[in-house]
């Protein structure tokens, strides 16, 4: 057959080309977590700024602080763009007129000058547009002088002093939606962290801190505003009611003369013919419109859901129930729904901008409730969590979303934290949760955009594991990733010697601030002292292989036994992978109740009864945390435990 083996199937929409250059001799340089560097003169007061600007032009400190920090965090960016031409933190835009149309998609971005709200705040304020870039005072200043003027243009009253209630209209606008669903979706954003209130230090250094405030906001002002209503959703997109969702199917064709000849996904009844339990989260290596056209195309791959860096703008192509190949797993396509990110990971906070994770975590926040999907690391989870299928696949699998990817904002944002609390003490036989902070956490890594040189720093996701207490020692060795039995590196594709943020495992040893995990079936090892730990110490299920086993396989799928096969569907082999569970050792299980399964489906429609089918074994196998990536196990093989 012409179309791709979907055992080998779907791998992420364009893979960036990133050199797999060693770094020099002396080995990997140690892992640091830098501090945000001073902040400068005008940065160096920005509560002051707030305040400032808020008595000036008649912005209350609430509103617009609130209305910053959904845009940006509070952060400057430095006097850079993001994706959308935005700048400071209240993300004043100065996207080109001849960008409009490269960025806009039909009807879906307002009018143009949405686009350039610098230079309106540059008229409404007198002050430079370089200073609006750069100045994070001046920006401040710009954004409230915004805020009032479009307060002005639905008639309502301007005044520092007024209720915060009384700007939904305003702060609805400030979004530059194109419609009133999605301008809606931002301000219902800014009013809730009003209501919980907000304290961040910034990239830049600086402590500010909201205090709570709730109110109940006039949404009835949303109709004063020039807003369009939005186009109703097709019927057949599956999206939360405050996410203006558009239709874009995938193509479920045939494009040549064999049955099996045919794109890009395949139709099932999910749940019934395979339960979904992983949402897995992609990056595009490309932009968003390129990334449209290909899921258009029936020789290619497929996916559920993409989203717009820009302004989090949500397509969907793939019906949630049907099986889209995205995953490079078939066993891991067949129970995941799969959700690209516009972006570059080795790019990281330059496109993965707050719109696209508050959006992102409100379509997941859907789609687990309606799926009953846990909202923890072990079901939403990375393309680079997803196991190679075989020994000969693991190498090739992908990285996205890379280590920029902010896991536990975008876990604060689902509304499930990842643990991160000093109840228990972390020692031998524990099971630890990785939680290393995000902005300070600046680990060296290299090969962003050259060989062998360090990527410009900002925050990374994860801790560097190495094969002895000590920050010189090398990092610990992948098999998988690296068969000749090299070290693992800093390049920024490499996830051998990382754990990422939310991941568990079983602690193995401590030795002062030292902390040895089992990973990929030996120890290593990070640091985190007692006083700033990057590891929390949590009760939790765990396996151990069973009496008298030397050592046990781990696997990359969890297929039936053989003999659940009927006649007319061939066995699906499950083969170990080059890792395994020795004696002693102890791996966290992600999830004990997982369907043991084959979807068959390799012809175009289905040719009952030995297509579109769903195989059930009786061969039970858990999920587990093994190294980066997850794993399977066999139940027979392992004893389940619970550690603490």
């Amino acid at each position: 057959m012409r179309r791709r083996p979907k055992i080998l199937a779907a791998l992420a929409v364009v893979a960036l080309p990133i050199s797999m250059t060693g770094v020099s001799s002396g080995g990997p340089p140690a892992a640091t977590a830098a501090t945000p560097g001073p902040a400068s003169a005008t940065s160096a007061s920005a509560a002051e700024a707030f305040r400032s600007a808020s008595a000036k032009y008649g912005v209350p400190e609430s509103v617009l602080m609130a209305v910053s920090y959904a845009e940006t965090r509070w952060d400057d960016h430095q006097g850079k763009a993001s994706t959308s031409g935005g700048y400071g933190p209240m993300h004043l835009t100065a996207v080109a007129p001849t960008e409009l149309m490269e960025r806009s998609s039909g009807e879906q971005l307002a009018k143009g000058e949405s686009l350039r709200t610098l230079y309106t705040a540059s008229n409404l304020t007198g002050l430079d547009p370089v200073a609006l870039r750069n100045d994070t005072a001046a920006n401040i200043a710009g954004g409230a002088a915004l805020l009032a003027s479009y307060q002005r243009s639905l008639n309502l009253p301007v005044g520092a002093s007024t209720s915060a209630a009384s700007w939904y209209g305003a702060v609805s606008t400030y979004a530059g939606a194109a419609d009133r669903t999605s301008a809606a979706g931002f301000a219902d954003d800014v009013y809730a962290i009003l209501a919980r209130g907000a304290a961040r230090t910034t990239n830049t250094g600086q402590q500010l801190v909201m205090p709570a405030l709730k109110v109940t906001p006039d949404k009835a002002q949303l109709a004063k505003t020039a807003l369009p209503v939005a186009k109703a959703a097709a019927a057949a997109t599956q999206c939360p009611k405050q996410l203006a969702c558009e239709s874009l199917p995938a193509p479920y064709s045939q494009y040549g003369p064999g049955a099996g000849d045919y794109g890009n996904h395949d139709l099932a009844n999910r749940p019934e013919t395979g339960k979904i339990d992983y949402i897995v989260i992609h990056d595009t290596e490309g932009g968003w419109q390129g990334t449209l056209n290909l899921i258009q195309d029936p020789t290619y791959v497929s996916w559920q859901y993409t989203m717009r860096s820009s302004d989090g703008h949500v397509w969907q192509h793939v019906n949630a129930n049907d099986v889209a190949w995205h995953a490079g797993n078939w066993y891991v396509n067949m129970h995941a729904i799969g959700i690209e990110h516009e972006g570059f990971a080795a790019q990281g906070a330059t496109w993965y901008t707050e719109a696209l994770y508050r959006n992102s975590a409100k379509l997941v926040k859907y789609l687990a409730k309606q799926n009953n999907i846990p909202l923890d690391r072990a079901h939403i989870i990375g393309h680079d969590q997803v196991p190679g299928t075989v020994p000969s696949t693991v190498a090739g699998m992908h990285w996205d979303p890379g280590p920029y990817w902010d896991w536990e904002h975008y876990f604060d944002l689902l509304g499930a934290p990842i643990y991160g609390h000093s109840v228990f003490p972390v020692k031998a036989g524990t099971t630890v949760t990785i939680k290393p902070g995000f902005a300070s956490n600046q680990q060296v890594v290299t090969d962003c955009t050259t060989a062998g040189q360090p990527c410009a720093p900002q925050g990374t996701n994860f801790v560097y594991l190495r094969q002895a207490p000590d920050d010189a020692a090398p990092l610990v060795k992948d098999i998988g990733n690296r068969p000749s039995g090299a070290d693992s590196t800093t390049q920024v594709s490499d996830i051998g010697g990382r754990a990422a943020a939310g991941s568990q495992y079983v602690v193995a040893e401590r030795s002062g601030d030292w902390v040895a995990i089992w990973y990929l079936g030996a120890k290593a090892w990070f640091k985190s002292p007692v006083g700033a730990p990057d590891a929390f110490a949590k009760p939790g299920l765990v396996v151990k292989p069973k009496e008298g086993k030397a050592s046990v396989p781990v696997y990359g799928r969890a297929y039936p036994e053989q003999a659940a096969y009927p006649a007319g569907i061939p066995y699906q082999a499950v083969t170990p992978l080059q890792y395994s569970i020795s004696a002693g050792q102890a791996y966290p299980v992600g999830d004990a109740n997982i369907e043991t399964d084959y979807y068959r489906a390799t012809t175009f429609a289905g040719q009952p009864p030995t297509d579109h089918v769903q195989v059930l074994g009786k061969d039970r196998y858990y999920q587990i945390w093994f190294g980066h990536r997850m794993a399977y196990v066999r139940a027979a093989d392992v004893d389940l435990k619970l550690a603490y």
